[in-house]
């Protein structure tokens, strides 16, 4: 099954500031834009899901708009990693103490004090992750039908960097990351997307 994450368009921030359960729209213009470009490739009979904040819901509103087949429903487990207490703070301004204390317990540190692990957040993505596909061994005929037109469309993640990076783990067979350097720095780039293979059962 193709899975594809999209991430969400330039969101309505100061840049600088570090941002991940803090809701905020997105540029508008923006979000056209990827919808169009989401609307032309995507293919029949793809199941899109979002996250539910906002400059996410508003990308899956707008190619809803333009590809009516392309009914969405949003699922908590999409969400960016929650930085407790660095939220809406610009990170030049966080300590270094408190950046060290996270990359020197990197897996169950709780960002900005009340915020999620990297443990805890990879759980939470690999959830999802894990429901993409039911094992193919309990489908009945008309099931095992509807799971092959699924295969052929694929599922569209409307999404966040930190959920795309932990797909990518995830995808590896990578469930957890000890240390700050495992973890991947590369995402798309804002209303961009990457593509990758998502085979039945966990």
């Amino acid at each position: 099954m193709n899975l594809w994450l999209v991430r969400h368009a330039q969101p309505l921030i100061d840049a600088g500031t570090c941002y991940g359960r803090l809701d905020m729209a997105a540029d508008a213009d923006a979000t056209a834009e990827c919808a169009q470009a989401l609307a032309e490739r995507l293919p029949v009979g793809s199941r899109v899901i979002s996250s539910p904040l906002q400059r996410c819901e508003q990308l899956a509103q707008a190619l809803h708009a333009l590809r009516p087949d392309l009914a969405y429903k949003t699922d908590t487990r999409l969400q960016e990693m929650d930085f407790g207490q660095w939220e809406g703070r610009a990170w030049q301004a966080i300590a270094r103490s408190e950046l060290e204390a996270w990359t020197g317990d990197f897996a169950h540190y709780k960002v900005g004090h009340d915020g999620e692990s990297v443990t805890a957040f990879m759980a939470r993505v690999g959830a999802a992750f894990d429901d993409l596909t039911p094992p193919s061994q309990t489908l009945t005929p008309a099931l095992s039908q509807r799971a092959r037109e699924q295969e052929t469309g694929g599922v569209l993640w409307i999404t966040h960097a930190g959920v795309i990076r932990a797909v990518e783990l995830l995808a590896q067979g990578q469930r957890h990351v000890e240390r700050a350097d495992q973890w991947p720095l590369d995402a798309p780039k804002y209303g961009q997307w990457r593509l990758v293979k998502r085979h039945a059962g966990p």
